[in-house]
């Protein structure tokens, strides 16, 4: 009976896809979402483990508000397997993506004052601007607020009526 559901999990979660600072933020741009939050974590990180259930309870919570979670492995690409072991083993059912290029050109185009340490999170508003960056681990709460207060200063998009 548990290897069912166990199956199903592993099918559903697909592992890291290799992406540059580009790459991820293209993701962060584009269209559909009112809110993104881009979170650098690695599988050695004992804060970024403690503080990954509280994100996919987040993406759980708000992903109808429009909430866009996008996850960036640090690991080496020599680790890809403990990193998608990982998100399986969590449930993660998304596209999420493992750093690949240059170390210092990744973290200057999230933010230039990041030291590189992980975890890291990056909130952005519906038109790819940076609102919030958290250098370390963060609670829910914190990440909460964050969220609502983009949510909350961010314009829903404009419907233009359909001529007849």
């Amino acid at each position: 009976m548990m290897t069912l559901p166990l199956l199903l999990v592993a099918a559903l979660s697909p592992a890291p896809t290799p992406g540059t600072a580009a790459d991820v933020l293209q993701a962060v741009r584009a269209p559909g979402a009112q809110v993104v939050l881009v979170n650098v974590w690695a599988t050695w990180c004992i804060p970024c483990r403690e503080e990954m259930p509280d994100l996919l309870r987040l993406r759980r919570a708000y992903r109808a508000r429009g909430l866009r979670l996008v996850l960036v492995s640090g690991d080496f690409s020599s680790d890809s397997d403990a990193a998608t072991a990982y998100l399986r083993d969590l449930g993660v059912d998304f596209p999420t993506y493992i750093k690949s290029g240059n170390d210092m050109e990744f973290i200057n185009a999230f933010d230039p004052n990041w030291s590189g340490a992980l975890p890291a999170t990056f909130i952005y508003d519906r038109n790819g601007n940076l609102r919030h960056a958290i250098h370390g681990k963060a609670s829910y709460e914190q990440f909460e607020e964050n969220i609502r207060d983009v949510l909350s200063t961010t314009p829903a998009p404009e419907h233009k009526e359909e001529e007849r």
